[in-house]
């Protein structure tokens, strides 16, 4: 999108002194006025947020310091090059995408191929108003459901051999089954790069995501590469939020039997 063309949003951040409590990540929010109306946005409304123009940008890129598109895609071009591989060589399956952020970074690395799966329709749109042409594709599907058949026909077009997700591991928004029926679609040998918040992988966490990649670690279905922890954004009263990014290769499907329990 032009920066000439982007809406002019005014946000305004409740102080820790606004606050009964802490928020968690999915409670925070902000109010933005746009042309006059003046509204109260929680930040994981995610379809609400994608669909005004911009505006994902301006609250998390600009206001909060976000760079994790950034941050992921370069782990993972140097997990590629450590290994001898060529981040050109790869037809990513970007799942979750929302507004297209991580796409537009991965074509700037050099993917030639970054395709979009996302629960949302309000992100497929997004992408295409703000981003048009990143992603080769965009199907909109629940990845915890059976795919339909024009889904199962679009995504099995294409050899994926690289999974990305950022920031939607951990609260939800992705479940530990939507992620592993994504992985299944990619080519072993392949790549996948992630971040979650460091929170959610502690040592004695062994349930939920952090419980599915010890397993797959374990079973030698995915080998990690390189593993970083660094600042993901500042929360809406400034305090650092902390998130680990991992790249790593894929050596094997998860079992169907694995895929019943989750």
């Amino acid at each position: 999108m032009s920066e000439l063309l982007k809406p002019v949003y005014h946000l305004e951040f409740p102080t820790q002194a606004d606050l009964d409590q802490d928020l968690d990540q999915d409670q925070e929010w902000c109010w933005v006025t746009h042309q006059g109306v003046r509204e109260k946005i929680r930040f994981h409304d995610y379809g609400r947020i994608f669909s005004l123009p911009g505006l994902y940008e301006a609250i998390f890129e600009q206001h909060l310091r976000c760079d994790s598109p950034s941050f992921v895609g370069n782990l993972l071009r140097k997990a590629v090059k450590d290994e001898g591989d060529d981040i050109e060589d790869l037809t990513v399956l970007d799942l979750g995408p929302g507004n297209g952020m991580v796409g537009a970074y991965l074509a700037k690395l050099g993917v030639p191929l970054v395709v979009g799966a996302d629960i949302l329709p309000e992100a497929a749109q997004a992408t295409e108003r703000d981003r048009p042409g990143i992603y080769a594709d965009f199907v909109v599907a629940d990845l915890t459901r059976p795919l339909s058949e024009e889904a199962h026909r679009r995504l099995n077009r294409y050899r994926f051999n690289c999974l990305t997700q950022v920031a939607g591991l951990g609260f939800g928004d992705i479940p530990p089954l939507a992620f592993a029926s994504a992985y299944n679609m990619i080519q072993a040998p392949g790549w996948l790069a992630f971040n979650i918040k460091e929170d959610f992988i502690r040592e004695d966490d062994d349930t939920g995501f952090a419980g599915l990649i010890r397993r797959m670690e374990r079973a030698g279905l995915i080998e990690k590469r390189l593993e970083q922890r660094y600042r993901h954004r500042f929360s809406i009263t400034g305090k650092e939020l902390y998130y680990v990014a991992f790249a790593m290769q894929k050596k094997a499907h998860i079992p169907p039997d694995w895929l019943e329990k989750l």
